[in-house]
């Protein structure tokens, strides 16, 4: 199990991405647009790294939703694979059923 500490920071990360992200989405538009002067992109690309660190999405991390563990997670379950072969194990997860042979 992961410290819950480290947990609650990932989910106060994928908050603050969740709401700065119209206001990144259009920054970063503008510092794509070619069209625009250099002037107009660098005051953009400034204002973007005013934003805070954390609002960023690539600093959320993927967890285990059971465990909090952040490595070997399938992304379609958002479960790590000790927590998928368990709950297989288990016959909890449906359509999932562990090889054996």
């Amino acid at each position: 199990m992961a410290k819950k500490s480290m947990i609650e920071k990932n989910e106060r990360r994928r908050r603050m991405a969740k709401q700065y992200a119209p206001k990144r989405a259009k920054l970063r538009a503008i510092v794509k647009n070619k069209k625009l002067s250099i002037e107009e992109r660098f005051s953009a690309v400034l204002k973007l790294q005013q934003l805070p660190r954390n609002s960023a999405r690539e600093r959320v991390r993927n967890r285990c939703e059971l465990t909090g563990r952040p490595r070997g997670n399938y992304s379609k379950l958002k479960l790590s694979r000790i927590a998928l072969r368990e709950l297989g194990s288990n016959g909890l997860i449906p359509g999932l059923v562990k090889s054996s042979w």
